[in-house]
C-alpha cells in the first residue's frame, strides 16, 4: 500500500462531519446523500495518507483501504453522551 494524497472536506450541513477524498475525486461523484452534505465545498486541508500513520478514529491502512473502496472516507461525529440518563441510570442500580 503507498502513500496517497487526498483532500479533507468539512460539511456545512453537519457538525464535525467530514470527508476523506483522494485528490483526483470529485464530489458530484459521490452518491446524491452525500454530495447533499458537502456542497459546497469547504476543504479544510490536504494530507498524504501512508499506512504507518495513526489517526484518531481510523487506522492509515483502513483509511487507505476506504479511499481504495468507496473512494472516499467519511467520518461522523462521535454520538452525544446523555449525561442525564447516564446519572439516572447510575441511581437505579
Amino acid at each position: 500500500m503507498s502513500t496517497v494524497f487526498c483532500r479533507i472536506l468539512k460539511s456545512p450541513r453537519k457538525a464535525d462531519t467530514y470527508l476523506y477524498l483522494p485528490l483526483e475525486a470529485h464530489v458530484g461523484d459521490l452518491p446524491l446523500e452525500l454530495q447533499q452534505l458537502f456542497i459546497p465545498e469547504i476543504e479544510v486541508t490536504r494530507m498524504a495518507i501512508k499506512p504507518s500513520r495513526q489517526f484518531a478514529r481510523i487506522s492509515g491502512v483502513k483509511l487507505l483501504e476506504h479511499l481504495e473502496d468507496p473512494g472516499y472516507y467519511l467520518q461522523l461525529p462521535l454520538p452525544v453522551e446523555n449525561l442525564l440518563d447516564t446519572l439516572k441510570n447510575g441511581r437505579e442500580s
